[in-house]
């Protein structure tokens, strides 16, 4: 299956009501995540400041064989942040619902499709690896998401991030989900699952068996509201039962 994980313990999974983690917390997880082999960590938002740019820096210089990324919304001021940083990989992250897009963005489809043409194109240009995601992927409209997913794969874009955000699908969902995006635009896919019903592991585990090559975790699984995928149990469940080593 060949499956990478993506780590957002230190910025989805410091999200959780009551988490909160220093500097130098944040630069030792960072340090045993390497350690366990992880292909990517989700360093945070640069964007935010303070604190939170300065772990980003200092996990970034580093050195270590994980990819840092850092997430940012998609405005040229966040892609700005990240590039101070060092990161090895930018981010980029969009609403793509109808409700979303009226209700967060106040804007439409359109809009939304020239922003991230605007912003991915800026980031590449710079130099840096380019990942996008799709907010609210799963309540998005499929035709639109193909469309989406086309335009950034022309761009350059090679990994995109399929987003249950609010936590609502299921795996027969997701499965069909990212197997059609797969069929239909030639683009790697990243699981971001949520587990307000309990279903991030087995939505994780949907996409994977769907050709998805990316799966994002956390440790024991605590993000945002009912948390994400545990990757404890993401990884050994693909272990048990597909023979599948993600981790070290």
């Amino acid at each position: 299956m060949d499956v990478n994980i993506v780590d957002t313990t230190l910025r989805d999974g410091e999200q959780k009501a009551g988490i909160a983690f220093g500097i130098d917390e944040k630069v030792k997880i960072a340090k045993i995540l390497n350690d366990m082999d992880i292909y990517q960590i989700e360093a945070g938002s640069a964007a935010m400041g303070g604190e939170e740019k300065a772990s980003i820096e200092k996990i970034a210089a580093l050195g270590l064989k994980s990819k840092i990324s850092s997430w940012n919304r998609a405005n040229i001021k966040d892609i700005d942040a990240s590039i101070d940083c060092g990161v090895d990989i930018v981010h980029i992250s969009i609403p793509t619902s109808d409700l979303q897009i009226k209700s967060k963005l106040g804007k439409d489809k359109a809009w939304v499709l020239e922003c991230i043409k605007k912003c991915t194109t800026y980031a590449l240009e710079k130099g840096y690896e380019v990942t996008v995601g799709m907010e609210d992927a799963a309540r998005s409209d499929m035709n639109f998401l193909i469309e989406f997913c086309t335009v950034v794969s022309k761009i350059g874009i090679k990994r995109i991030r399929y987003s249950d955000t609010v936590g609502i699908s299921y795996p027969r969902k997701v499965f069909y989900s990212i197997k059609k995006l797969l069929q239909e635009v030639p683009i790697e896919i990243e699981i971001h699952a949520h587990n307000d019903f309990g279903m991030a592991l087995a939505n994780s585990l949907a996409a994977v068996e769907a050709g998805a090559k990316f799966a994002d975790c956390t440790i024991s699984g605590v993000g945002e509201r009912a948390g994400n995928c545990d990757f404890i149990k993401f990884a050994k469940t693909l272990d048990m039962f597909e023979g599948e080593k993600v981790l070290r």
